[in-house]
């Protein structure tokens, strides 16, 4: 993968590792995702999370519910290409479990994890392996000793004491998350948590719906954190193939300029000025075939010769559709002109030439 100039933004935040991953401290912000396959099916939970991986995930949480999934998890740990979260609930013994069978990172819910006893027992074990934690706040679970607040509020108080606990006992390699369903609650808590406290973030909109209600929430959140400092890795919660997730990760962290994966098509709404050229049609055919591409470059897809290199004169490369003909542009600078039924293979002829893949 190639990676481009990025937007520089203020660091907040403490590093931590989670296995060999850094997060926080000015690294570049992590993009992970999570089985959604029985833990203690090992073979088709490593095959997810190979695919995971392929499609973008640096790290890869796995649900250890119970003793099948615990077990199931030993085995998965040695053969995973990225270190592994293990995802815990209710019962602090799995993460007992988990952080012996080598997880990198456990991450347990304040709310649902049980007596503080029972936190202190998974610090001391964390401490012990030499992990990470995850201190993960959802607006659904807070501890109900601070049901009385406003939401936001809540989220922020039931991770702080958590946090104040873990740096009492002198372990510090843990990062918080905060995550609500309703994006305002959700960038509220993220805020106000970074008031207190320098732990890494973990952001997330959960239970953000299906890809495009999913995308679009899950964008307004972070655009709202990310640039500003807040935020040092993602996950995109899909009700969707996970897969689905790490696209729409790696866009909305393009879009804000702050890492990019792959390259970054622009098209312009079709309207009558295209004489019939195909502007939507065209840019599925584009962004489909620049799926296997790793390098990080623009390319353009532009209804009409009038404003087409004009308006995309940035992009590397670019074609703008005309009644008959097309013409294929770089940075704005025409390269030559093509009849439409050859433009899709013009256009790559050019990107092609420059040895991008």
């Amino acid at each position: 993968m190639t990676e481009t100039t990025v937007r520089e933004r203020p660091v907040t935040s403490r590093r931590i590792m989670v296995g060999d991953v850094p997060i926080g401290g000015g690294a570049q912000i992590v993009v992970q995702s999570m089985t959604n396959t029985p833990t203690h099916d090992v073979e088709a939970t490593v095959q997810q999370i190979y695919d995971l991986n392929a499609a973008g995930a640096e790290l890869v949480r796995v649900s250890v519910n119970g003793s099948k999934a615990l077990k199931g998890f030993r085995e998965i740990v040695p053969r995973s290409p990225v270190p592994l979260i293990a995802d815990i609930h209710f019962d602090y013994r799995m993460a007992l479990g988990a952080a012996d069978a080598g997880a990198a990172c456990v991450r347990i819910n304040p709310g649902n994890i049980g007596s503080d006893d029972r936190f202190r027992k998974v610090i001391e074990k964390c401490q012990e392996k030499g992990i990470a934690m995850r201190i993960g706040v959802n607006s659904g679970s807070v501890e109900k000793r601070f049901w009385h607040l406003p939401k936001a509020e809540a989220m922020v108080a039931s991770a702080l004491h958590k946090v104040e606990i873990a740096e009492e006992m002198g372990f510090y390699d843990f990062k918080v998350s905060l995550k609500a369903s309703h994006v305002p609650v959700m960038v509220e808590a993220n805020k106000k948590f970074r008031e207190h406290s320098d732990a890494p973030l973990h952001l997330g909109v959960t239970e953000a719906g299906t890809k495009l209600p999913g995308a679009i929430k899950s964008a307004a959140a972070l655009g709202q954190l990310l640039p500003y400092g807040i935020g040092d890795t993602i996950r995109i919660s899909l009700a969707e193939d996970p897969l689905e997730e790490l696209p729409v990760a790696y866009q909305i962290l393009s879009a804000l300029e702050l890492r990019h994966r792959g390259p970054n098509v622009i098209a312009c709404p079709s309207c009558a000025r295209t004489l019939g050229f195909d502007v939507i049609g065209m840019a599925a055919r584009v962004e489909e075939r620049l799926r296997d591409y790793e390098d990080h470059f623009t390319v353009a897809v532009m209804g009409c010769i009038v404003n087409g290199p004009g308006e995309a004169r940035d992009a590397d490369y670019g074609v703008a559709g005309g009644k008959d003909d097309g013409v294929i542009f770089a940075k704005g600078r025409p390269l030559r002109k093509v009849h439409r039924d050859e433009i899709f293979d013009a256009l790559f002829e050019e990107i092609e030439k420059d040895g991008r893949k």
